[in-house]
């Protein structure tokens, strides 16, 4: 466990759950600065496609971690913690609290019971790797790493290829499961010790979040700016990184502004891809001992919530969904 796990709140809850705003409320209650649990927030110019908080509620609410990348570099688990910990002492300074929010369920875990900071990436052996597996039926890279490291591939889906790439070149470039190497960071506190609250919504009404969520973005110029993004890189002779690429709609409609899909298309793959990284998240979450889920309905508005956490957080009884 961390320092974090015991001196810090927490607020996470699967894409479109309503972070942001139950954030705001809960921050103002318990005299909090925010700081953004979230890999793909920290790009400056994805704003609109990683649902970042407006500039409003920037200058009501002090935020950290937003906007301190470009679109072409990558930032580890263990930088994003460094960065964290600077944060969060800065914040503890002003006699305030360190709230993170967000939905990066990796980021949750480091904070919570810190990192094993692998061997640096190999980007040719993950390019062959996800190569492979395109030409091999599905279920293969999941299979390569169950025979060489059975508990992790337990714990990760078939469908999960990043993950499963970077278990196969962790046991590859160390010659040691990534399991073997990660047991220390499997202590938890119980959930009642800890101030880490997941906003927990039915399936279908998410879905319909998500999907309201997808095309008021697409309404509100997604496209232009996943344009505008690319074209900045270019502008440095680089690409977008292989981290800012997994953000939620780029990769759809960096397809469709290649001519590969129409626009439509583009947008019911955001929408099936975004429900899919929700169930994703959902099963992280649920990993973690430390986490308590916090029922959200259709009516439920952001300050009855934020003091229903409070509530919760003062009684130190856990809910569960």
């Amino acid at each position: 466990m961390t320092v974090f796990a015991e001196k810090c709140w927490f607020l996470a809850g699967p894409t479109a759950s309503g972070k942001t705003e139950v954030a705001m409320a809960l921050a103002r209650l318990i005299d909090a600065e925010i700081v953004a649990m979230d890999s793909m927030t920290l790009y400056r110019g994805m704003d609109i496609g990683t649902a970042k908080p407006t500039p409003q509620q920037r200058a009501s609410i002090p935020h950290h971690l937003l906007d301190i990348l470009e679109p072409y570099e990558e930032f580890s688990v263990a930088q994003y913690l460094n960065a964290a910990a600077a944060a969060a002492e800065t914040i503890v300074s002003r006699h305030r609290r360190p709230l993170f929010v967000g939905g990066t369920a990796l980021y949750l875990k480091a904070l919570l019971r810190g990192v094993f900071d692998g061997p640096a990436a190999d980007w040719t052996l993950r390019a062959e790797l996800a190569r492979q597996a395109a030409a091999e039926p599905p279920g293969w890279l999941h299979a390569q790493l169950a025979a060489v490291d059975p508990q992790a591939a337990a714990r990760l889906h078939p469908n999960d290829h990043r993950r499963l790439i970077r278990a196969i070149e962790v046991f590859r470039l160390t010659g040691v499961p990534i399991s073997r190497h990660q047991r220390q960071f499997e202590n938890a506190l119980p959930a009642e010790h800890c101030l880490v609250f997941v906003l927990h919504w039915p399936r279908e009404l998410l879905h319909r979040r998500i999907d309201a969520r997808v095309d008021a973005m697409i309404a509100e110029g997604l496209t232009a700016e996943v344009a505008k993004v690319h074209a900045a890189c270019a502008q440095q002779g680089r690409t977008m990184s292989r981290t800012a690429m997994q953000a939620l709609g780029y990769r759809e409609l960096t397809a469709h502004l290649q001519g590969q899909c129409d626009l439509a298309e583009a947008i019911a793959a955001i929408k099936a891809h975004t429900r899919q990284f929700a169930k994703r998240q959902e099963t992280w979450f649920r990993s973690l001992s430390e986490c308590r889920f916090v029922p959200m309905g259709r009516d439920d508005g952001a300050d009855p919530i934020a003091q229903r956490i409070v509530d919760a957080a003062e009684s130190s009884r856990p809910t569960a969904p």
